[in-house]
């Protein structure tokens, strides 16, 4: 099964670290799968998301970006 939370970054960005460590502590608490994808790593996600990173996807969908929304994924997570 694929990670339910995916975490688009890119290296260098202090707001990504920041989501990453949000994104960690809640997946972790929840059981929840989630990862990190690099948009600078495929050219389309680049030029979809390279001016928004950090952004954070819940089954696809994009939830958050710049900065996450702790109680609202906490609440996504529990209900999805």
């Amino acid at each position: 099964m694929s990670a339910r939370v995916r975490l688009l970054t890119r290296a260098g960005c202090h707001l990504c670290e920041e989501a990453a460590e949000v994104l960690r502590r809640v997946c972790a608490e929840t059981g929840t799968g989630w990862d990190v994808l690099d948009v600078d790593s495929d050219p389309d996600l680049r030029a979809e998301y390279g001016d928004q990173v950090p952004v954070v996807l819940l089954d696809g969908r994009e939830h958050d970006s710049f900065r996450v929304d702790e109680a609202r994924l906490r609440a996504d997570l529990a209900a999805g």
